[in-house]
């Protein structure tokens, strides 16, 4: 038995709402603002109130613990009492994206067997774009009213503030989160009340150190599971308050919110730091409220973290996690920071990097990034899928299909995908480490380094490249960026192509989609053969 399963593992009886109610007061738990200028606060007491009224709403439409309820929502304070309301309830969270289309969303429902869809007024057009037979929902929205759907206020007006939910079990599903997969069909990704409890004490606790006295922004949207960890669990799990600015990103405007808020913890994607960094007059800013500073999502460039801490005196420490786990790998608070590092395991003993056939490999080694199976932070199994989660686990392990190598002091070093990783002229080469090299340029705004055939190399490395506003993608400028990375790392990683685009494919949650930049390289030699 590893010490680690029984400080991370939940008491029984056990909801992940409780880690908010022990928080029960007239402190601000809420603070929101919307790029309008419109402002709105709650305070933990009227949260639980309100969440409470929901909850015994949704039991007397005839909703039962153990269904699910898919949730499509902005950001907005609404957002977290819906989420409260269900968990408590022990419904079954099934986080929704406003981008996504009818078909997404109706095979969710469908695979799901969801009882329930609860949606913000604007985002209900894809779902009644449904079409065929779909299992007997009961349709729920907010913040306007459309025909066909039960008004949310409606539901909750009549419901009392008082709730009993001592029949959740720490192994009752909490959330179904459907990954953004670029093959087939998403996989539903099932996690208990119970990862809560470890999630929160791991990532809140020991990688963003959020206080009670914290003002926390973290720039999730609802609909993904990073939502989850960090605005709602994280923040709320430890009592802090949490700012909400419900707007399209702007650097400057970001900036601006940080001074005006005095934020102390900031938890943002690369993409938004990586523009943040480029923004004109960056030094104007006082950003002196702010202690801790994170990113996660995909590796964050070196040139980033040290443009940050030159400007602000802040450390962003890069951290690593997947939807079917929690924070795993990072740069704890105070802890020795080797810049272009992926940090090292949160918790000693729970991840490691092995080969093929499930044994660690040795220093400077490059293998898949893996974590122990009795981690209480891992998921329950992928929903209706018992062959892939079977398969996902290797001996003792969950192989989370990233690659790394580790030094002798223990530091993880990203490598990338394991179908992102470069093999060319017999080298492995990690894409990442083309991209960060790339971003120290001045005029790179973004990149992604993908494997382009080759009939002599096998591959070569080929770079997408947004570049700056007013730069022009010549063929000086071409050159010029090859010699560039050749003076920063070994001159064999550097791009042999390089092509400028306006923007570069991603996720709906922001991360670079490679897969489809490989393809457009295989189709492209294709067509030429």
């Amino acid at each position: 038995m590893f010490d680690y399963k029984k400080k991370l593992s939940a008491p029984e009886n056990y909801n992940i709402t409780q880690e908010i109610e022990k928080h029960a007061s007239d402190k601000l738990a809420l603070i929101f603002k919307n790029e309008s200028g419109s402002a709105e606060t709650i305070t933990y007491n009227q949260l639980i109130k309100k969440s409470n009224k929901l909850a015994n709403g949704l039991y007397n439409l005839g909703l039962e613990k153990g269904d699910r309820v898919l949730i499509v929502t902005p950001r907005l304070i609404e957002s977290y009492i819906i989420y409260m309301a269900c968990l408590k309830a022990g419904l079954v969270i099934i986080p929704s994206s406003e981008l996504l289309r009818a078909k997404d969303i109706a095979y969710r429902l469908n695979h799901s067997e969801a009882k329930a869809v609860i949606s913000y007024a604007d985002f209900t057009k894809e779902i009644d774009a449904i079409e065929g037979e779909l299992p007997y929902l009961h349709k729920i929205t907010f913040g306007g009213e459309k025909n066909g759907w039960m008004n949310l206020d409606e539901i909750s007006d009549s419901a009392s503030d008082e709730f009993n939910y001592d029949k959740t079990k720490c192994d009752d599903l909490a959330f179904l989160a459907y990954t953004s997969g670029t093959t087939g069909n998403p996989k539903g990704v099932a996690h208990t009340h119970s990862w809560g409890y470890a999630h929160i004490r791991i990532a809140a606790k020991e990688w963003l150190t959020i206080r009670e006295d914290d003002m926390v922004w973290a720039t999730a949207a609802p609909g993904w599971q990073k939502w989850v960890w960090t605005p709602f669990l994280s923040i709320l799990g430890s009592g802090a308050t949490g700012f909400v600015y419900q707007g399209k990103f702007s650097a400057g405007k970001y900036l601006e919110l940080l001074q005006e808020q005095k934020i102390n913890v900031l938890c943002c994607t690369p993409t938004e730091y990586r523009m943040m960094v480029k923004t004109e007059g960056l030094n104007q800013y006082d950003l002196s409220n702010l202690r801790s500073a994170v990113s996660a999502g995909e590796a964050l460039n070196r040139e980033v973290i040290d443009v940050f801490k030159n400007t602000f005196d802040i450390q962003i420490r890069d951290g690593y996690g997947q939807t079917e786990s929690t924070l795993l790998i990072g740069t704890l608070q105070g802890a020795e920071h080797r810049t272009g590092s992926m940090g090292k395991p949160i918790i000693n003993g729970t991840v490691e990097i092995v080969n093929d056939e499930g044994i660690p490999v040795k220093t400077g080694e490059i293998g898949n990034i893996a974590i122990h199976k009795e981690l209480p932070a891992l998921f329950k199994m992928y929903y209706k899928n018992l062959e892939k989660t079977n398969s996902s686990y290797l001996g003792d392990y969950f192989l989370t299909g990233d690659r790394a190598s580790k030094d002798e002091e223990g530091f993880f070093w990203f490598q990338g995908r394991s179908d992102d990783v470069i093999i060319s002229s017999g080298y492995t080469i990690g894409p990442f480490e083309i991209e960060d090299a790339l971003m120290k340029h001045p005029d790179v705004v973004e990149c992604a380094a993908v494997a382009s055939p080759d009939e002599i190399r096998g591959n070569v490395v080929k770079a997408y490249i947004v570049l700056r506003k007013g730069v022009e993608g010549s063929t000086e400028m071409i050159k010029y960026l090859q010699n560039f990375v050749k003076q920063i790392t070994a001159p064999y990683k550097y791009p042999r192509l390089i092509e400028f685009v306006d923007q570069l494919p991603k996720t709906d949650s922001g991360k670079i989609k490679r897969v489809i930049l490989r393809n457009l390289e295989n189709k492209s030699i294709n067509s030429r053969n």
